[in-house]
């Protein structure tokens, strides 16, 4: 858990009070309660039911629109459906009926305490030494790399660790939708995305924040995860010249990363032929990992992007470690 919320329950905001016993659980990564239906809780190793935690509806959807009201924006039936990070890191998303018609849903993803390092997921069993070794290589040599998996697969967790090697000198900016990126790193300036206000203006997205993060001359610039016309602008800039650059993108194996940047790519106005000129020149290697039955996570398979035959991209997967 955050280490924000992680100092007892006098220095927590009440709304969480209903999630106390859970948030100091060192061990939940996320809790999720289907409005009336109660709480389930991931520990890990799959999501179980809390048959101990009770609640209405209309007790759900209070706790929804505090939670929401707590990171900063607002939740109605105008805006049913909102994405928000508390202080300490807490990712909640809520969804309001009749979008969620069984009831208000909350999704609440619970940060570790700390950041995560090489030498942390080498012990949980993601890597091993060799992997280990070549992985922090690829960060001094400033190799651009794109992190894959699917959801909760542990992405974002080996993506901050990696950059966490970067040398102490250099200046990273992470570009987001919801910031989630925690980096041990003493040079680290974050932006995050806006969303529109209820009259439809004010949002800014990441693709602009792809453009105004090339004016603050990052040594490395990092797209938490690419999910639409940000990889455009992302590829464009690790083409020219911005090296050391990160990102991720869901998938679900190192050889869907093809289609998958191929469907984010074209509503950016980039054919298949021409994503493929742009990631292979851009992204010097790409990382997969996967979450297992028992909640273990690991890396699955590593690859270097190519122009295949037909000109479309491809993964040239590397052998790694003992895989």
């Amino acid at each position: 858990m955050a280490a924000a919320l992680a100092k007892g329950r006098a220095q927590r905001h009440p709304v969480l009070e209903p999630f106390a016993a859970y948030l100091d659980d060192p061990d939940v990564t996320d809790l999720f309660v289907n409005g009336a239906t109660g709480l389930f809780v991931d520990r890990g190793a799959g999501v179980v039911p809390a048959r101990e935690w009770r609640a209405t509806e209309e007790e759900v959807r209070d706790l929804a629109v505090a939670l929401i009201g707590l990171g900063g924006r607002h939740i109605d039936d105008a805006a049913p459906c909102v994405d928000v990070r508390l202080d300490g890191g807490i990712r909640v998303h809520a969804v309001l009926p009749p979008i969620a018609p069984e009831g208000t849903v909350l999704s609440i993803r619970v940060p570790r305490l700390g950041a995560a390092t090489l030498d942390d997921l080498q012990r949980t069993g993601m890597f091993d030494e060799d992997v280990r070794g070549r992985l922090a290589d690829a960060i001094a040599g400033r190799a651009n790399l794109l992190v894959s998996g699917a959801a909760g697969a542990g992405k974002t967790t080996l993506l901050a660790a990696l950059l966490a090697e970067a040398p102490a000198h250099e200046r990273i900016v992470t570009i987001e939708d919801v910031a989630e990126l925690r980096i041990a790193h003493p040079h680290h300036v974050r932006l995050e995305a806006r969303q529109p206000n209820i009259e439809g203006s004010g949002g800014i997205g990441l693709a602009r924040l792809v453009r105004e993060a090339l004016r603050m001359r990052p040594d490395r610039l990092v797209v938490g995860e690419c999910r639409g016309d940000e990889v455009r602008e992302l590829l464009s800039a690790l083409n020219t010249g911005h090296d050391g650059g990160a990102g991720t993108v869901h998938a679900n194996g190192l050889h869907d990363v093809p289609a998958r940047l191929e469907a984010l790519g074209a509503p950016a106005g980039l054919d298949d032929r021409a994503l493929a000129r742009q990631t292979a020149s851009a992204i010097g290697l790409v990382v997969h990992v996967e979450r297992s039955a028992d909640g273990s996570r690991r890396i699955a398979g590593v690859g270097r992007p190519v122009v295949g035959g037909d000109g479309r991209l491809a993964i040239e997967e590397e052998r790694w470690g003992s895989r």
